[in-house]
């Protein structure tokens, strides 16, 4: 199946442009979320050169932020580059959970393939994928649980609309 990032602008932004006045836009360097401002009139998720993963992560992280999140440029988030400690590795895969989770779940809707993201490449350590994936699959089983989150849901249905999948179930999730 293809995946061109182009697809994903059209159904998102056919998602969520008129009732979050938000779209999503391609960019050259590193992703970034900008609300509304005098020059531009609506909120911006923008993703770093053409690649779909991007997109989907920052889609993830947008369905994460709350209203007054979405008013601040970046979510109002921290954002330690790459090369952190193992401390300050742990405090960025605690608050990554969610978001990769929300990922996850929106890259099968659309029959992409996930893979968790610790983004540390040249830190003093090498960080645990494995038992990182694990949180964040088990933060997805807890999201079937509860319900998909509105934002989560309307994209996953467009998503699954377009690329034809079938109905998500929590056991399609399967760690490997």
């Amino acid at each position: 199946m293809s995946h061109d990032y182009r697809d994903l602008i059209r159904i998102f932004n056919h998602t969520f442009y008129s009732d979050y006045n938000t779209k999503l836009e391609l960019g050259d360097d590193e992703p970034i979320y900008l609300p509304a401002d005098k020059e531009v009139g609506y909120h911006r998720i923008i993703f770093a050169h053409g690649y779909y993963a991007s997109a989907m992560h920052e889609i993830a992280h947008w369905c994460v932020a709350g209203p007054e999140r979405r008013l601040l440029e970046d979510f109002g988030y921290w954002y330690e580059p790459d090369g952190r400690t193992e401390a300050v590795q742990a405090e960025f895969e605690k608050v990554e959970i969610r978001p990769q989770a929300y990922e996850w779940i929106l890259s099968m809707s659309a029959g992409f393939p996930f893979t968790v993201s610790c983004d540390n490449l040249n830190g003093d350590f090498e960080p645990d994928r494995l038992a990182f994936m694990h949180k964040v699959h088990a933060e997805v089983g807890k999201i079937f649980e509860q319900g998909l989150p509105l934002r989560v849901k309307m994209l996953s249905d467009a998503l699954r609309s377009d690329y034809q999948i079938a109905e998500l179930d929590y056991a399609m999730f399967a760690v490997k």
